[in-house]
């Protein structure tokens, strides 16, 4: 069971990390280090080793997708290990919670901003063209990789970034709220 102290935490946490992010365009291992560990500590101490295995598995879940995109597509290691943190307090439960309404908020955040840099059209049709391209691949049974030329892309992806600390501040406070009400 998750405390309020947790989501204390978490939220203050995001908090410090969507201001630094917005303000330096990083979110700093000596705020994602501290509270990945006092995580494991707080997992361990309130429920022993099931509880450090269970943020470990957490940790691990919440991190992967943010991973694969700074892997893949230029996001931000720190985006990976903010939600790694996340998950060793808040355990698989609740962190996949918390990572559904991140992915949502980052969405809709990404979506405004395409919006007002008057691309909202160019965005969808890259969009479109990749799950297209994605489902045909599969469909198609090749075994050789997929390469996708950045060039054939209809934007840009350096002129729409975003702090990515904002989608998770708000993910985690939407997730806060569903659960704490």
């Amino acid at each position: 069971m998750t405390t309020a102290t947790q989501w204390g935490i978490v939220i203050g946490a995001s908090l410090i990390a969507a201001v630094t992010d917005l303000r330096t365009r990083r979110i700093p291992n000596m705020l994602t280090f501290p509270l990945l560990i006092a995580g494991l500590v707080w997992a361990g101490w309130a429920n022993g080793l099931w509880g450090v295995a269970n943020a470990a598995g957490a940790c691990l879940w919440l991190a992967f997708p943010f991973l694969l995109l700074f892997i893949f597509a230029g996001g931000g290691a720190g985006d990976a290990k903010l939600m790694g943190a996340i998950g060793v307090w808040l355990g698989i439960s609740e962190g996949t919670i918390v990572l559904v309404c991140v992915m949502i908020a980052g969405i809709i955040i990404s979506l405004c901003k395409a919006a007002i840099h008057q691309k909202l059209k160019l965005v969808l049709t890259n969009v479109f063209i990749s799950v297209y391209t994605s489902i045909i691949y599969a469909l198609s049974h090749n075994t050789k990789p997929l390469v996708v030329n950045q060039n054939s892309c209809a934007v840009s992806t350096d002129t729409l970034t975003i702090p990515y600390g904002i989608a998770i501040f708000a993910g985690v406070c939407i997730a806060g709220s569903l659960r704490l009400i």
